[in-house]
């Protein structure tokens, strides 16, 4: 996927000269100081233990929107509805979507419909896009980066990382993809497992006003592993995690053991993963304890300058390089 997107979209879609253009393939863009993202979802099975396509869709164009330090306006939703699709799982699909809504503190105020004919779709797919406005604790939280060393950048992005900077996550990661996995194929995890998805962006407003966050990211397709290697690789910098303070979940790890996937590599709907100066890391983690969605938050590593790679310490005392994800371990989970 990120050499179809650099090789191909952005060969003949860049260019643009926005103040974050599509070819920093950050998490949004931004012009005119507008932050603007756009997501499709074709998550299967459409309804998944935890939530559904309608709660995904409106969670990941917020959160997508509130890690850049912005604060979502308003969401356009197009939706693409095989024919004969039941008007029930419709209306629950959009119940979610409301209910999303009302937690983001956000509306749908424009969109499109369209239906294509039976066997072209698995029912439902969903395009959300969003814009966003520069949140006021963003200034905040630049301020006080630059109470401890040069920080030039006006948003929080993937080239932002100095050596030094610690990484914290929010909580458990692997949730959401062995969720949707579990409740496709059938193996009998989703008793215990349910999808983390959720909006982040009432979280991130409180992290903001505490300051000291360089980046944060919700670490989706290619998960902890993916969000790590594009910071690394964007800041020029290495980054050492540690396996035994990476939280997850004793379901989530059997599960991966079991069907040869590293809890690293699978998405997450409702997690944040921050990059933040060290002299706020201990404060930024108890914020975020204070909250239910970050209770089981960690500071699991930092950056580095003494190599270029992500390298994770593990639990039995060796190192090794965590790769991006070649593929997708868990296709269609978004």
């Amino acid at each position: 996927m990120q050499g179809l997107i650099k090789d191909y979209i952005v060969k003949y879609l860049g260019g643009s000269g926005a103040e974050v253009p599509l070819e920093a393939l950050d998490d949004s863009a931004v012009i005119d100081g507008i932050v603007l993202k756009s997501d499709s979802h074709t998550v299967k099975p459409l309804f998944f233990p935890g939530g559904d396509i309608g709660r995904l869709s409106i969670t990941g164009t917020v959160n997508d929107i509130a890690v850049m330090g912005a604060e979502p306006l308003a969401l356009a939703s197009g939706f693409i509805i095989e024919e004969g699709f039941a008007l029930d799982d419709l209306e629950l699909v959009l119940k979610s979507m409301s209910e999303a809504c009302k937690e983001a503190g956000v509306y749908v105020i424009t969109g499109d419909t369209k239906v294509m004919e039976k066997g072209a779709l698995d029912g439902l797919v969903i395009n959300t896009s969003g814009i966003g406005k520069r949140s006021p604790e963003l200034d905040r939280n630049i301020e006080e980066i630059r109470r401890y060393r040069d920080f030039s950048p006006k948003w929080l992005l993937d080239s932002n990382l100095s050596p030094g900077d610690k990484i914290i996550v929010s909580g458990t990661m692997g949730d959401h993809g062995i969720a949707v996995l579990s409740s496709r194929e059938g193996y009998g995890f989703e008793t215990d497992i349910r999808s983390d998805v959720a909006p982040l962006n009432m979280l991130v407003k409180d992290l903001l006003h505490v300051g000291g966050i360089v980046k944060m990211k919700d670490p989706t397709r290619g998960g902890l592993a993916n969000t790590l290697n594009e910071w690394s690789e964007k800041s020029r910098v290495g980054i050492l995690v540690s396996e035994e303070s990476i939280p997850v979940k004793r379901g989530v790890q059997v599960a991966c053991e079991m069907l040869g996937m590293d809890p690293l590599e699978i998405g997450n709907e409702g997690k944040l993963v921050m990059a933040a100066i060290p002299q706020k890391a201990e404060e930024i983690l108890k914020e975020l304890r204070l909250s239910e969605l970050g209770k089981n938050a960690e500071i699991i590593g930092e950056a580095s300058g003494e190599f270029s790679e992500v390298v994770l310490q593990t639990a039995v005392g060796g190192k090794r390089i965590v790769l991006p994800p070649v593929g997708d371990p868990v296709p269609r989970i978004c």
